[in-house]
């Protein structure tokens, strides 16, 4: 094994880590501040995926799908919240399940009947296309590079708007007791449906940028929300540097197994038993990454204390 590869490996683990960090940054911010189970979280990540193939078919841009995207997720969350969501937070948790389960089906019905049962494609832009020198000499694609670094920029954005601005300190203040901010005049239910399409619209996001490596289909948001709720399991309810870093923690550990795994078990059996027995580890490494956290974290890494 060289170690170019093994530096592109590390490198794909910190793309899809990053990817994650998208997904489960807005699903830190409706889960941490509004107190809401959102299974349906995985759905505006189809929804991304889906405006992003369809609009970047019908003009030739993908930089147009990627804003449309972007649009089209925020504008399903905020009907989402308005129509279905902001009647569920003084309900118990099985209600938002319930609840937001049916949203996933609802979501998959209509796309299905909007885009048909058959999967769409998304071509690489030609700019991002080709790959880059690396120090080392190492080649690795333009693309996904580009994912890395503007996953990073969004981690800084969210940063700043929470920790800098004034709506920032409106969620910050709204996590803590929503009712003194209402009283105190803040209108609470518009600042949830911002809450709510922004985070949707980060995982629109995403599942546009993924769109390109994978084949956009019903129901390839759902594996994605499994990952997301792992990694703020992990990183701790409420935290986006918990999201981030649990989110390139779950990432690397995933890519890494995968790749390194079959490789050392074929030292010791059947390559061909060693491919099947490395992936099926490999596909429960992450759940054993995060059983060993909580065993002495059980709040996760960066647990936000009230």
């Amino acid at each position: 094994m060289s170690l170019a590869l093994f530096v592109e490996q590390v490198l794909n683990g910190v793309q899809f880590g990053v990817t994650l960090f998208l997904m489960a940054a807005g699903l830190t911010l409706v889960f941490g501040v509004m107190g809401l189970i959102n299974l349906a979280h995985g759905s505006l990540y189809m929804v991304g995926a889906f405006a992003c193939a369809a609009v970047a078919a019908w003009s030739g841009s993908f930089w147009l799908g990627l804003a449309a995207s972007i649009a089209a997720a925020a504008a399903a969350g905020a009907v989402v919240e308005w129509v279905v969501i902001r009647r569920l937070y003084d309900r118990d948790h099985l209600d938002q399940v319930l609840a937001t389960f049916a949203l996933i089906l609802i979501f998959s019905e209509a796309m299905r009947w909007l885009f048909g049962p058959f999967p769409l494609y998304l071509d690489m832009p030609g700019l991002l296309s080709g790959s880059v020198t690396l120090p080392g000499g190492i080649e690795y694609p333009l693309y996904r590079l580009t994912i890395i670094l503007v996953g990073i920029a969004v981690a800084a954005g969210l940063h700043l708007l929470i920790a800098r601005t004034r709506i920032g300190m409106r969620i910050r203040a709204g996590a803590s007791d929503r009712e003194m901010v209402a009283a105190l005049g803040v209108d609470i239910a518009t600042l949830y449906t911002i809450i709510f399409a922004l985070g949707a619209a980060l995982a629109g996001f995403a599942g546009a940028l993924v769109g390109v490596n994978q084949s956009v289909q019903v129901g390839m948001g759902e594996p994605v929300l499994i990952l997301a709720f792992v990694v703020i399991v992990i990183g701790g309810i409420g935290s986006l540097k918990g999201a981030l870093v649990g989110s390139l923690l779950v990432g690397v550990t995933d890519t890494m197994g995968r790749f390194l795994l079959p490789q050392i078990f074929s030292l010791v059996m059947d390559p061909s038993q060693a491919t099947t027995v490395g992936a099926a580890l490999a596909s429960m490494l992450i759940y054993i990454v995060m059983a060993l956290i909580l065993a002495f974290r059980p709040r996760g890494l960066f647990a936000v204390t009230s």
